[in-house]
């Protein structure tokens, strides 16, 4: 049986839940999720979840947010002016705004809180303070060549 260990090719299937079963993420079934353990191309704690496993092994895993999106940073929350928005943009609590930087690269801001005058966007990751809970495959491991 092929174990996996750091800085091996891997890929998995997995179904990511919410503590309340809620899914928020899985693997297309015709396109498993390929990564190589140790390179930080996935969060902490699903790296840690997949190096030590069996190719062929189901395991479930609950990862503590510390391990993967983090806790929330309140400097990432921002209150703006609603008239600095504009009327065209479609707002309620829970959408997201897409950003555009200088540099044109863009990010999305989550809206917490609408009041007459002023918006709450939060930049912190829509997962940050959640536990997560993953189902995973190990479909496959390729060692690296020597």
């Amino acid at each position: 049986m092929i174990r996996a260990a750091r800085m091996d090719t891997v890929k998995v299937h997995y179904t990511g839940r919410l503590k309340d079963g809620t899914i928020f993420d899985q693997s297309p079934e015709d396109r498993p999720l390929q990564f190589i353990i140790g390179r930080e191309e996935v969060i902490a704690g699903f790296d840690e979840a997949v190096e030590g496993m069996y190719q062929g092994e189901r395991r479930n895993v609950t990862i503590s947010c510390d391990k993967a999106y983090g806790k929330s940073k309140p400097e990432l929350l921002e209150k703006v002016e609603r008239c600095v928005l504009g009327d065209k943009v479609d707002l309620h609590v829970g959408g997201q705004l897409e950003v555009t930087n200088h540099d044109d690269t863009t990010f999305r801001l989550m809206v917490r809180e609408i009041t007459e005058e002023h918006v709450t966007l939060d930049a912190n990751h829509p997962l940050a303070d959640k536990d997560l809970v993953f189902e995973i495959e190990l479909l496959e491991v390729k060692k690296p060549q020597q």
